[in-house]
């Protein structure tokens, strides 16, 4: 519960207590200031949804990546973030242009040096995470950039919290949980507090979807209020009014969310209602590479597969899919090209030679050898003759898995757990084969092929993360393993419109006194710093650069 006496001496009132908020509240604590931090979940979710993210992180011309011969560069990266974003909206980008500009020269200059200070590290081996649509100066990172926190999201969020906690023991940080925020107080056109509803208290674990009961109200004041409340990953309501179906296809009718339930989006609205400006409201980031998790935490809980590049991608109807749309690619055509079918799922294909080399789980709680920096576990997971254990846990219990010894078992168990129309064995077949024969030669047609070969260029991916191409029909390679890939949600590119010290836009285009944004409220900055794709390893970025930005504004102006 909150400190009655620290609510009215607190500068600053921060309304969340994931990421951004953490980052937003050690910068005020490095100044000085007083701070007041509210969430509507309990003490044991500090961090939000950052804490059971894989910890990736967008990082340019880092000595990790020169040491494994990538040359990378401010101007790429940026040419990247630009091809992959699009932006053509005048208004609704103006300020997410001028987030991206600054968030990359961040990436490449300081970012790494501000986290390793703080004690956070990152593993040798950088991956390349969305490789993007086929052309240079398109969507996609043209070298590795996904540096692996080496303790994954519980270790980006301790980084922050511990210096956060440690201010709360010096009187500079009260936190007051269980408290939901559901008005702005705006007087004179400035925001100067906020006022909500305590809910009943709960000691349930991290994750649990927790009670909505109300047991009291409250209502905080403070000089500037900083909303870091997340996106809309868990409002499948939310996200089927904003759904873009002009650019994207019709809304899937199943989604299995990526987030727990207190991503709720409900800030967006609220600071709407006061004035706040929010952008680009149709541009979200979902997964096409979902399965259902068989040991779920929160409602409908479901986790990405970061796939290597090798396992055949079908459609519903059992089409292969076309270019670019390979795994670990290009989410956004992926996502278009599954949708066009009128269904919401497809099928990977693969081999045990492949699921044991490529295939990875998102999330710190699949990744323990990783999450509990366990050297001499990583090692034998990432090097055993199996898929690493919460791998082949899923492939033996999850409802999405199908393993066969032959095609035809395989397709006879695909079309057991198909919600849509049945496989022909004899097509699948014929594409699978025809497949199998250009493996003969070093060099092909298929353009997925090609793409392995190049991405086998990386000694990186070589050795520890693309399976050596084979025939998928080879026994050798066996057994054959199909999974059900759902649309999985997870991230917020729109929201509010913020400038580049986090201050939120009014509707008018001015800025709005006494309101700040960081984190994925923001669209990670203002208002969509990513335009309409993203990169990988830049959501995490995005809440450490927004927070800090507005931390530091507010530590400046308040003086």
């Amino acid at each position: 519960m909150s400190d009655p006496a620290f609510a009215t001496e607190a500068d600053v009132i921060v309304v969340g207590a994931g990421l951004a908020g953490l980052v937003a509240t050690h910068e005020l604590v490095k100044a000085g200031r007083k701070v007041h931090v509210l969430d509507q979940e309990n003490r044991n979710n500090l961090g939000g949804q950052a804490f059971w993210s894989l910890g990736g992180l967008f990082m340019v011309d880092t000595p990790e990546q020169r040491r494994l011969g990538i040359k990378d560069s401010y101007d790429l990266a940026l040419q990247d973030w630009l091809g992959s974003a699009g932006f053509d909206r005048d208004d609704e980008d103006r300020w997410g242009r001028q987030w991206a500009q600054a968030y990359v020269r961040f990436a490449t200059t300081e970012k790494r040096d501000y986290l390793h200070e703080l004690g956070l590290k990152v593993t040798p081996l950088v991956s390349w995470a969305e490789r993007g649509g086929g052309f240079a100066d398109g969507h996609g990172n043209s070298v590795p950039r996904f540096h692996l926190t080496w303790g994954t999201g519980p270790e980006v969020v301790r980084v922050f919290a511990e210096p956060v906690l440690a201010g709360e023991r010096k009187g500079l940080v009260g936190f007051s949980f269980r408290h939901r925020v559901d008005e702005l107080i705006v007087e004179d056109g400035a925001v100067v507090g906020v006022r909500g509803s305590v809910l009943a208290e709960t000691d349930l674990e991290r994750g649990k979807a927790s009670s909505r009961n109300i047991v009291g109200e409250f209502e905080f004041r403070a000089k500037a209020v900083i909303v870091t409340s997340g996106g809309i990953g868990h409002n499948h309501e939310l996200i089927r009014r904003n759904w873009p179906t002009e650019r994207l296809g019709k809304c899937p009718e199943t989604m299995i969310s990526g987030v727990p339930a207190h991503v709720d989006g409900r800030m967006l609205g609220i600071t709407e209602s006061a004035g706040g400006a929010i952008v680009n409201r149709d541009r979200m980031w979902h997964y096409t590479e979902g399965i259902n998790n068989w040991n779920s935490i929160w409602p409908d809980h479901g986790i990405r597969i970061i796939p290597g590049p090798s396992s055949l991608w079908f459609d519903a109807n059992g089409k292969r899919l076309p270019a670019p749309c390979f795994p670990g690619f290009d989410t956004m055509s992926t996502m278009k090209e599954i949708l066009a079918t009128g269904y919401d799922y497809s099928w990977f294909v693969l081999t045990q030679s492949i699921i044991k080399k490529e295939f990875a789980l998102s999330g710190s709680e699949q990744n323990p050898d990783i999450t509990g920096k366990d050297l001499k576990l990583t090692l034998e997971s990432r090097f055993a003759k199996g898929a690493p254990g919460p791998v082949e846990a899923f492939k033996k219990h999850g409802a999405d898995f199908v393993v066969a010894d032959n095609l035809r078992d395989l397709v006879a168990g695909m079309n057991k757990i198909a919600r849509g129309p049945q496989l022909d064995y004899d097509a699948l077949e014929r594409q699978i084969v025809a497949r199998d024969r250009d493996v003969a030669n070093k060099y092909s047609k298929d353009s997925q092929l090609m793409a392995i070969t190049n991405t086998r260029q990386f000694l990186g991916d070589k050795f520890s993360r693309v399976a050596k191409p084979h025939r998928i029909l080879d026994p050798a390679a066996g057994p054959l393993i199909a999974v059900r890939l759902n649309i999985l949600t997870r991230k917020t590119l729109g929201g509010l419109q913020t400038n580049l010290d986090s201050q939120v836009m009014r509707q008018d285009g001015t800025a709005f006194p006494g309101l700040y944004a960081a984190g994925e409220v923001a669209g990670f900055g203002g208002g969509g710093v990513h335009g309409y794709n993203a990169l990988e390893g830049t959501f995490l970025g995005g809440c450490i650069f927004s927070g800090r930005a507005a931390g530091k504004a507010l530590a400046a102006k308040l003086r």
